[in-house]
Parts: structure tokens; sequence; C-alpha cells
């Protein structure tokens, strides 16, 4: 039988198959994922073929065979750890769920999480949430922010989950996507997904006035049919996200702006660091290029290369 994952727990998957029934299912023997250490073999979203067993009036399944991912996202930890885990597969379009503050989410944690979204050919749209709580001043960050992501080709979307503002805009480009909701824990994830689908209900928990940050409602990824001819996924609160494996010469091609400019760096193979006539460099000082988004791109190049050579403590802020 084949079928999708639509939620793992670790030691066990839940598998629709094709005729529409659920069936809990496990794993049998190892699973190597091409390329990738992984601490999980399975991801909701693979699509499997399965056998069912019978243990006396319990039927389970054993999954024997993952299918070939169209993509998936991975991530690592920040400390330069090389366990990763892979979030979801088979994803058509991923919202990145930002808010200013309860809790902050960082530009470094935002162009991370694109660049790992670019690699892999996902469509991701930012998602402001919470804009009915805001201040003056909290509003214009989000006009900032919007205006360098718009900027690059990124569309942005500005939410308010709980007085149902631009809902029904996030329902309109999920339609007949698999989506996945990301980001920490405590941007509204759950919340939006009720807003979206209600009959749902997912379980949601206040901000913690003393941390001012969320936990985490939901434990395990999982994935949800809904009423419109949607499939989204549901995540866990995502606090830090290490790019994984990428080529240090590659990853301004990820940066839609840099790879705009590269053409005209005098050097085919250009950092964008201290090398002649660099057109990103160039940019950067004529303002046409944010700082925070070079910014981003010199920690992730930091990391890759594991040295000390670019290494800045004032840059160290998503680390918390």
């Amino acid at each position: 039988m084949t079928g999708i994952v639509y939620k793992s727990t670790g030691s066990w998957y839940f598998v629709k198959a094709t005729d529409g029934n659920f069936h809990k299912c496990r794993i049998k023997g190892k699973f190597r994922i091409k390329g990738i250490k992984s601490t999980n073999p399975i991801a909701v979203g693979d699509k499997v073929v399965f056998d069912l067993e019978k243990k006396g009036d319990e039927e389970t399944g054993v999954i024997k065979t993952i299918l070939d991912r169209e993509n998936f996202i991975v991530r690592k930890s920040v400390n330069l750890s090389k366990q990763t885990h892979i979030i979801a597969a088979n994803v058509d379009l991923v919202f990145l769920l930002i808010t200013i503050n309860n809790p902050p989410t960082f530009t470094t944690f935002i162009d991370r999480f694109l660049v790992s979204t670019r690699a892999y050919r996902i469509d991701t749209v930012l998602v402001f949430n919470k804009i009915d709580a805001y201040a003056i001043e909290e509003r214009a960050e989000i006009l900032y922010l919007k205006d360098i992501y718009e900027a690059i080709g990124y569309k942005c979307v500005e939410v308010s989950a709980t007085q149902n503002k631009n809902v029904n805009e996030i329902k309109e480009i999920m339609t007949g996507k698999t989506a996945m909701f990301v980001g920490h824990s405590g941007v509204g994830k759950s919340t939006l997904v009720n807003a979206i689908e209600p009959s749902l209900n997912l379980k949601t928990k206040e901000i913690s006035d003393q941390h001012n940050q969320g936990k985490h409602t939901t434990t395990f990824a999982e994935m949800f049919d809904l009423s419109f001819n949607a499939k989204i996924i549901d995540t866990p609160g995502i606090k830090g996200f290490g790019v994984v494996d990428m080529d240090k010469y590659e990853l301004g091609d990820y940066f839609p702006e840099f790879f705009a400019l590269k053409q005209n760096c005098k050097f085919n193979n250009c950092l964008h660091l201290k090398e002649p006539k660099c057109a990103v460099k160039t940019a950067l000082e004529e303002e046409k290029v944010a700082w925070s988004r070079y910014k981003s791109y010199l920690q992730i190049l930091e990391v890759e290369e594991e040295s000390e050579h670019f290494r800045t403590d004032i840059w160290d802020e998503d680390s918390v």
C-alpha cells in the first residue's frame, strides 16, 4: 500500500493511504536518506510504501520504502552540530510567521530560513502576525522589514489571527497546496491555523509574562486536510535555524539581491568580502542592499567556514 505520512511521534507514523484510511505504522530496519544524516528517517509529508500486519485484534503497518522526495525542509542546531532534522517533506509553500516582540523574530533567523527554502526551491511567504498588538514604533519596524523583503521578491502579509485580519488572503494563497507553518514558539502558529480552520481546534498557550516567549504547544509536526482543498503542516516552535551543508561559493546565490549583482563582480567566485570591485559591497555602501541581509550572509558564511575569521560578538542576537 502507498500513503502519505501525516504525523510522526518518533516511533510511530500515522499514514493516510490512497483509499483515505489512516494506519498506525512503524519502520523496520534502517533507512538511509541520500546525502543527509538525519535524526528522523521519515518526516511528515513523506510518500511511503507499507504493508499491513495483524497481531491479535490490532492491525498496524510496516513502512518498507520512502518514495523520492520533491523537496524537504531540513535544519541543524546553530552550535555547529552535525545532527540534522527533517521538518517536513514534499511541501509546496512555507509560511514563516514573524513577530516583532512576544517573542521577537530576528532578521538573522528569517534570512537563514529563507536561504534554506530557496536552496530547496520552496516558495516562502512572510507572515507578520499579531499586528493588532503593536505600538507605532513596532508598526514602523514591520513596514521597514516588509520593504526589505518585498524589494527582493518575497510576498509579505500582515495578519491578526485573533481579529481575523487577512486570514482569507492566507487561505487563498494556500488553496490547492500543501503548506507548512513555521516560526518561533509563541508567534501564533496554532492560533492562525485555528482561524483558518476552526474545526481543528489546535491547542494554544498564552505567552509567559515572565519570560516573554512562548512554550511549545505543538510537540510533533502534523499535517491536516482542510475544508478548502488544501493541506497544512503545523510544526513545533523553532528556536534557532542552522543552514545545512551549503558550499560557501553558492551561498550568495540564495540571497536573490546578491545573485542579481553577481555578474557585475570582478571575480566569478567573489565571496563579497574583501575582493576588489565587488558589486554587492558597492550596493551595500550605496544602501541598495540591506545591511541586515549582509550581516546574515556573513553569519552563515562564518558557520560554514567554522572559523573565527569573521566572528563578531554583536552578531550573536539570534542565539537566544
